[in-house]
């Protein structure tokens, strides 16, 4: 990100600005010239590993998208910035400035709201502004929030849009969805592609087919509670595949390192060799953000449910839907067993239907 994104965006900006910049990419160091005279070096540091913020001593910092990490590293990370606040010039005031989307009550809360509610002497040293992206939709293509709230679950718009501190680990894995209003009586039809998510487990494999009506995922057959790989493989085989049926698998990405069956064959070359279309990604996406995708899709932020369930055909997932709770860690909880069919489908559904950060490029004014 350094490379790709910073080091381009300083090179414009020290144009626009008449400035001339020295980049240094080993040392992810961006030296900046004003008409030949050094002014400043910004050096870039990523927080993915904390123990590396060392060794340099600087007057200001600012810190992108910290409550990304965990809190634990978060504050890790907190505490080797605030140790390299060590540069003296006259003039100079030492701070640290964060901009971050609010991941619900992780650090930045902590040290930015709570800290200071019950520490009010703190006050003066910390100040928080909470943006609405509503405030700068002028810098934005106009169907931008329009897009994100036909996109994002009504909690993540609350916090990537309004900018608000939002609870988004209680309760339930999927808490909006509903199925009375989140069922289809849609059925396979002759000739349908068949879309198959696909979680590996020795004993509990699961499957659940979905068709695409109208550009949207329709939940409509499962298969759960499946001994191993080949099984599942001849299952599809014998019951869609002899009809008609195209079948494409998305599966568990895991799949590609071991097999329910037999250690030396993966799961996924079991499947391929079973005549089964195989869309597998390198990694499955990060737990967060497939249940995001999900919620997404259950009920965006403008009431519309894209996700339909046939109930009556596909009743475990259904009940894992419903069921699936949250562990005291905030992450699905896998003791219930609900987790297998709640897993395969959203394999699917991430790959075609992921939710994207906001990003857009912001204008900046001058006097």
């Amino acid at each position: 990100m350094i490379r790709d994104i910073f080091f381009p965006t300083m090179e414009e900006v020290a144009a626009d600005w008449g400035l001339e910049v020295d980049l240094n990419e080993s040392n992810k160091e961006v030296h900046l010239y004003a008409a030949g005279e050094y002014r400043s070096t910004v050096i870039c540091r990523s927080m993915e590993n904390p123990g590396t913020i060392v060794g340099f001593k600087i007057g200001r910092a600012l810190v992108d998208e910290l409550d990304i990490l965990t809190k634990v590293k978060a504050e890790q990370a907190w505490r080797k910035i605030i140790a390299r606040l060590r540069q003296t010039e006259d003039g100079l005031v030492n701070g640290v400035s964060v901009t971050t989307t609010p991941e619900g009550f992780k650090f930045v809360y902590d040290q930015f709201v709570k800290q200071v509610r019950e520490r009010p002497e703190l006050a003066s040293l910390y100040g928080l502004v909470q943006a609405s992206t509503y405030e700068n939709a002028k810098n934005l293509p106009a169907d931008y929030i329009s897009s994100l709230r036909a996109s994002y679950p009504p909690q993540l718009i609350e916090a990537y849009i309004r900018g608000r501190f939002t609870n988004l680990t209680s309760g339930s894995v999927y808490p909006n969805f509903d199925r009375r209003l989140n069922h289809t009586d849609d059925q396979i039809r002759p000739g349908d592609v068949l879309h198959v998510g696909m979680d590996f487990n020795v004993m509990k494999m699961a499957a659940i087919l979905f068709v695409v009506r109208d550009g949207l995922p329709h939940a409509v057959a499962e298969l759960t509670e499946v001994r191993d790989t080949p099984t599942m493989a001849q299952m599809l085989k014998d019951r869609y595949q002899a009809k008609g049926h195209e079948l494409v698998v998305y599966p568990d990405a895991s799949g590609k390192n071991t097999s329910s069956k037999n250690a030396s064959e993966s799961d996924l070359s079991i499947l391929r060799q079973a005549g089964l279309m195989v869309q597998a990604s390198t990694q499955n996406p990060a737990v967060r953000d497939r249940v995001n995708a999900v919620n997404a899709l259950i009920l965006n932020d403008m009431g519309v449910r894209r996700l339909k369930v046939n109930t009556r055909t596909c009743p475990v997932y259904t009940e894992a839907l419903e069921q699936q709770p949250l562990d005291t860690h905030g992450e699905p909880d896998k003791k219930t067993g609900h987790d297998h069919p709640n897993d395969a489908g959203g394999y699917f559904l991430v790959h075609h239907w992921p939710i994207a950060r906001p990003t857009a490029t912001v204008s900046s004014l001058r006097a």
